[in-house]
């Protein structure tokens, strides 16, 4: 199963305030570690939302909405995707993380995968799973 593991904004991160000494590093080996028990497939931090912008398409015109967003709660400051073997387990995986023992709140979401809306055959499956292969092909190059 897939996991977005969501590591919710601060009022620090927010303020693009550089990680507390030492925490890069912390946060590197966690990494390190949730790649080599073959968890990690992707992460990355986000800059704060004032570098960012909200989108809502009518009657498809884009209507955008310029960050800082007021609401922190709402806000992602970075993320990660996760291979696990259940929801249990993500949790496990977010009660070691450095950041966890603060204020940083997160939040794990199921991903999706193409078989919970198709199969091989339906026209939009098959479209699908070349995407992914074209994908794949992408970052191996």
């Amino acid at each position: 199963m897939r996991f977005m593991v969501m590591i919710k904004a601060s009022a620090e991160s927010e303020a693009d305030v550089a990680p507390e000494e030492g925490l890069l590093l912390k946060m590197g080996r966690y990494n390190e570690e949730l790649i080599k028990a073959g968890i990690m497939v992707d992460g990355a931090g986000l800059m704060s939302s004032a570098k960012g912008a909200r989108v809502q398409v009518i009657d498809g015109k884009p209507l955008v909405t310029d960050g800082p967003f007021a609401e922190i709660k709402e806000v992602i400051a970075g993320f990660w995707i996760w291979e696990c073997a259940s929801l249990q387990e993500a949790i496990d995986w977010v009660a070691k993380c450095p950041i966890a023992h603060g204020q940083d709140r997160f939040e794990i979401r199921q991903m999706h995968e193409l078989e919970d809306f198709g199969a091989e055959g339906d026209e939009g499956y098959d479209l699908h799973k070349k995407l992914d292969a074209q994908l794949a092909a992408q970052k191996g190059a």
